[in-house]
């Protein structure tokens, strides 16, 4: 368990690094506006980056692995969202399972933690 909660600690602390690595490629998550979408998130392994070009900005996004309805999926998080450091707080406690409320959409997304 010291392993599993130590690379939570090291991505709280550096979530504004940026590299590229490979993912597996398997279906996004796609989360739709006003639909609250109960994940699990995988915190077994630390999560795979992605670092681009969007609208012409470089950006760096974390590929965190999830299940929803018992379809494995990748979610495609911006580290700049602020619900990121939420999710590596929820994983640093032990909380897998999330239920997400989209609100807004493109460049007007935000996501919250439903309780």
């Amino acid at each position: 368990m010291e392993e599993y909660e130590n690379w939570l600690q090291d991505e709280i602390d550096k979530i504004k690094e940026n590299s590229t690595t490979e993912y597996e490629n398997i279906p996004s998550l796609k989360l739709q506006e006003n639909v609250i979408t109960e994940i699990t998130i995988d915190f077994s392994k630390p999560f795979e980056k992605w670092t681009g070009e969007q609208n012409g900005k470089t950006i760096t996004k974390k590929i965190i692995p999830c299940t929803v309805n018992g379809v494995r999926m990748n979610w495609w998080l911006n580290v700049q969202n602020p619900i990121y450091s939420e999710i590596l707080k929820l994983g640093n406690l032990g909380i897998t399972n999330v239920k997400i409320l989209q609100t807004g959409n493109q460049g007007n997304t935000k996501y919250l933690i439903v309780k």
